[in-house]
């Protein structure tokens, strides 16, 4: 099949199921506009260019979804391809100078949303949409581990992307309900050993990106079903907020807003489910610019699902999907990468 936000029945999967995957929602219509809506207009336009075409669609599943790509310390990206069968990739790794890219790790029940590295023990972390569990491995694939399972407050999450503080605790985007004018979707927040968790937002459409802010004061946070990006102020411990509001509308018409990732200037960069383009705003609203595949490369592709910056430059690399298959694509970010900038 080669709808892209709709409820897939994923055949091949038989231990995942009836799986919503998005990046990863439900929800097809218009989001209800916000009361203060941002001017229209989308800033000047960069041009992204393709760098690797890592995936075609899998005959076992009627599609394909590139996600989470994150710059690991030796100059390969890691990606994910959340709709990959048993047995095909699940964790690819890319290599940026020529576009060479090769399976890493591949396991008979995931559905993995994300990829981040984190700060405190250098391995790549792997949200599973499908089971509720993050899994942790080495960047060579190897030494799989259940980081975290079960339920949070009694409910299972259903986890789509991961931002790490600089301790290596964890903050994840549960999209927890995945219908139509849900609204118990969370902000999950996980000791760096996976013992305890906590939860920082709830009553949320959809949460899907999830990312601190350059200072590591708060949280930027995306609904999918509502199109808005929100800021979360957390306490002095990173354990509570203290503050939320609703920061950005983004007018993005039958797209919808995906993963975040942030710049140095503190720029955030919205992936749109339903567009082959990032949206670039500035902390304080400003649509400036719009990360765009060009029209001779976009009509088989539907969505740019996430963005990763690259610390201390100013390259950016883009999943984008359709039925053409799944890429990586390139553009220059308006400010240098640091490590929030990098993967989600």
């Amino acid at each position: 099949m080669t709808t892209y936000r709709t409820p897939r029945a994923l055949a091949g999967l038989a231990a995942v199921g009836l799986l919503a995957l998005t990046g990863c929602g439900t929800q097809t219509g218009g989001a209800p506009a916000s009361k203060n809506p941002t001017p229209s207009g989308e800033g000047r336009n960069i041009r992204a260019t393709q760098l690797a075409h890592v995936t075609d669609v899998h005959e076992a599943t009627g599609m394909t979804l590139l996600e989470g790509p994150v710059l690991y310390e030796d100059g390969q990206l890691y990606v994910v391809d959340v709709t990959a069968p048993p047995g095909d990739p699940k964790l690819i790794s890319v290599d940026v100078a020529t576009g060479e890219h090769k399976g890493v790790y591949t396991d008979k029940t995931g559905a993995y949303t994300s990829a981040q590295t984190s700060p405190h023990d250098g391995r790549l972390y792997l949200t599973d949409f499908a089971t509720g569990s993050i899994v942790s491995l080495a960047p060579d694939g190897s030494d799989p581990r259940t980081f975290f399972s079960g339920a949070v407050d009694g409910s299972k999450m259903t986890p789509d992307d991961i931002a790490f503080d600089d301790e290596g605790n964890l903050y994840v985007s549960d999209a927890h309900g995945t219908e139509p004018d849900e609204t118990d979707g969370r902000i999950v927040r996980i000791d760096r050993d996976g013992t305890k968790s906590s939860v920082l937002a709830d009553g949320l459409a959809q949460p899907n990106g999830v990312m601190f802010d350059p200072g590591l004061h708060g949280l930027w946070i995306s609904e999918l079903a509502e199109d808005t990006i929100s800021y979360l102020l957390l306490d002095a411990g990173k354990a509570a907020v203290t503050s939320q509001h609703e920061a950005i509308h983004v007018d993005g018409g039958l797209a919808q807003t995906d993963s975040i990732a942030v710049d140095a200037d503190g720029n955030l960069y919205q992936a749109l489910h339903g567009r082959p383009a990032i949206a670039v705003y500035s902390k304080y609203g400003a649509r400036l610019a719009t990360a765009e595949v060009p029209a001779k490369d976009a009509e088989g592709l539907k969505s740019a699902t996430n963005v990763a910056i690259a610390p201390g430059g100013t390259k950016a690399y883009m999943t984008v999907s359709g039925p053409d298959g799944g890429y990586v694509f390139t553009f220059t970010a308006l400010a240098k990468g640091i490590r929030q900038s990098n993967g989600g």
